[in-house]
């Protein structure tokens, strides 16, 4: 992407997700999974490096998810600071848990690369920590949803 091309991002970005809370959550996802990335373009064992492809692909493909849970929540509660909105509070918790998960997940990719945990073991670890991004990626959507369910029926949302 050129120059204009990430002028332009920029401007989507910020009418999307806004300059506050969503769009950090947004952009940590992103450099986590850049991180990651980058540490793939590391790995010698083709083995080791197939695996951890896999893993890549399926948390790029969380991504999507991740902008459009955020750029949903930006709609609804839209933030321009870092004060958390009460009623999407499990949303961006669950959004920051899993920010936090993709840089672990990395942390244990480039831990295989450099050859500091077993490799005899593959990329267990990596896919375990992986696994949890995915989880708590799925959590925030649900959360999303169940608060858009509220929103219809509030009397529901006291029954639970």
């Amino acid at each position: 992407m050129g120059f204009f091309g990430a002028a332009r991002q920029v401007r989507k970005d910020d009418a999307e997700l806004g300059k506050g809370l969503w769009r950090r959550a947004h952009d940590r996802f992103k450099r986590g999974l850049d991180r990651y990335h980058q540490i793939l373009e590391g790995v010698d064992d083709e083995d080791l490096y197939a695996e951890l492809l896999e893993i890549a692909n399926e948390l790029s493909a969380l991504a999507v998810t991740v902008r459009r849970i955020c750029v949903e929540a930006q709609r609804r509660s839209p933030s321009n600071g870092l004060d958390i909105p009460g009623a999407l509070a499990g949303v961006h918790r669950s959004l920051s848990m899993a920010g936090n998960s993709l840089a672990t997940t990395a942390e244990a990719a480039a831990m295989l690369r450099l050859g500091i945990a077993p490799a005899s073991a593959g990329a267990v670890s990596v896919r375990r920590r992986a696994e949890s991004v995915v989880e708590q990626v799925n959590d925030a959507e649900r959360r999303l949803a169940e608060d858009a369910a509220g929103e219809r029926d509030p009397g529901e949302r006291d029954s639970g």
